[in-house]
């Protein structure tokens, strides 16, 4: 599985796992991964479309994603993040000092992970199919909710035609009786995608926002 890993000079006490998007592990994928370092974490973007031979997608263009989503599984996605925290592990990272972030399907898998993973913390950028299914390979999710392991912030748009707002309403109530910290924020103006400067959904306003509750979340919940 390929990786892209950006370490800051000087090491960190900090590690973040920074989960793709349907397209894959792209330039912004990379370039949020190099953020994350340049906020003092370890940072790496594991390439989960290794099963069907890796690679991108332009954003948009669902006939190139489709076929990059060939053997991908809940199970498989669970091995190649456990894959990453045993390589964080090698690093000298703690469980509870890797923190996870997703970015539309990454942001559903960072709700499966904390599901199945107690690491310090996880924070999912609208990430669709959590409420309601969306690939016959990724079941909803919600019913689990409560079984929460990993302290878990939620960031959506209210006008992700994707992910209806009753849909981010019912992830609200579902992870209020959670074990640990949970949290949802809504961007009134945002839409899918909204964090991503490569696309015509992106909302400055929102993205930094997101962003900066993203960083104080790990700040807040991560150890080291």
């Amino acid at each position: 599985m390929r990786l892209y890993e950006v370490v800051p000079e000087g090491g960190a006490e900090r590690a973040v796992i920074v989960i793709q998007e349907a397209f894959g592990v792209n330039d912004h994928i990379e370039d949020v991964t190099r953020r994350f370092a340049q906020a003092g974490y370890h940072a790496m973007a594991p390439a989960l479309f290794h099963r069907a031979g890796g690679g991108t997608a332009p954003y948009g263009d669902f006939d190139k994603v489709l076929p990059l989503y060939e053997g991908l599984t809940d199970d498989g996605i669970l091995v190649d993040v456990r894959a990453a925290v045993d390589h964080l592990h090698s690093a000298g990272f703690a469980d509870g000092s890797i923190g996870i972030v997703g970015f539309c399907m990454g942001g559903r898998v960072t709700f499966l992970v904390s599901l199945e993973l107690a690491l310090g913390a996880a924070a999912g950028f609208y990430g669709g199919g959590i409420a309601t299914g969306r690939f016959k390979q990724f079941p909803p999710l919600i019913d689990r909710a409560r079984e929460l392991k990993t302290p878990w912030l939620g960031l959506f748009g209210d006008l992700d035609t994707s992910i209806p707002v009753e849909d981010v309403e019912a992830i609200r109530d579902g992870i209020a009786s959670a074990d640990v910290p949970t949290e949802v924020l809504r961007y009134a103006k945002a839409e899918h995608g909204f964090h991503c400067d490569a696309r015509p959904s992106y909302n400055a306003e929102a993205s930094a926002d997101a962003w900066a509750r993203t960083l104080a979340w790990f700040q807040d919940h991560l150890e080291g």
